[in-house]
């Protein structure tokens, strides 16, 4: 059997809803196979395998990622670690209470196509793709740095994500602003520019206890 802590990662202000995140510690004696088989099976957009305390490896349902931005706002909040390694980089984190932030940069990212649209109405109507990676976007208040957007990421095994850091990280660095994406229902990611490439990604996180394997 295998013990999966499981998180819900970017929850809305009440603890709601979130994104699934499911967490192995002490993996080392966990084949690379079964990893990607135990990420499949959770069906989870991602799952992420912890040795040595700091060093995680991500794995979507189809694929290792080498970053990943709702797995590490989980993992730091689970691991309370100043510090956390991926093999895009060392991923520098806090944590204060529910939430957890993480800095990043946008190439260490997933690549997706991004498509602005005119409303959030437009987003909301938004017709998936049958492939590719892409997140759907549009402003719904532009002055306060408020969005709407969904990601698809078939490619990945993930149809629809409910919320995605590292799009998020992605669309930061790009309008170089701070904003709060709104993405699956009730989930809530907040990411603001520091400077140098460096994205500050975070959010709330709320713990569902162990599901074993």
């Amino acid at each position: 059997m295998t013990a999966v802590r499981v998180l819900r990662v970017f929850t809305g202000e009440a603890g709601e809803s979130g994104n699934p995140l499911g967490v192995v510690c002490d993996a080392a004696e966990i084949s690379q196979a079964r990893r990607q088989a135990i990420a499949a099976e959770l069906g989870y957009s991602e799952t992420v395998f912890v040795e040595r305390d700091t060093h995680v490896q991500i794995f979507t349902p189809a694929a290792e990622l080498p970053f990943a931005g709702h797995p590490m706002v989980g993992s730091a909040w689970l691991l309370r670690r100043p510090v956390l390694h991926v093999p895009a980089g060392d991923v520098r984190a806090r944590v204060q209470g529910d939430r957890a932030w993480v800095l990043a940069r946008a190439q260490w990212c997933p690549r997706f196509e991004r498509r602005q649209l005119a409303t959030a109405a437009e987003v909301d109507a938004f017709s998936a793709p049958a492939s590719g990676s892409l997140q759907a976007w549009a402003f719904s208040d532009e002055a306060r740095g408020r969005i709407r957007a969904r990601v698809f990421a078939p490619d990945l095994g993930v149809p629809e994500d409910p919320a995605t850091g590292s799009a998020t990280v992605a669309l930061c660095a790009a309008l170089d602003r701070a904003i709060t994406i709104e993405q699956g229902p009730g989930c809530l990611i907040e990411a603001r520019p520091l400077g140098d490439g460096v994205i500050e990604l975070g959010g709330r996180v709320a713990d569902d206890g162990i599901r074993e394997l």
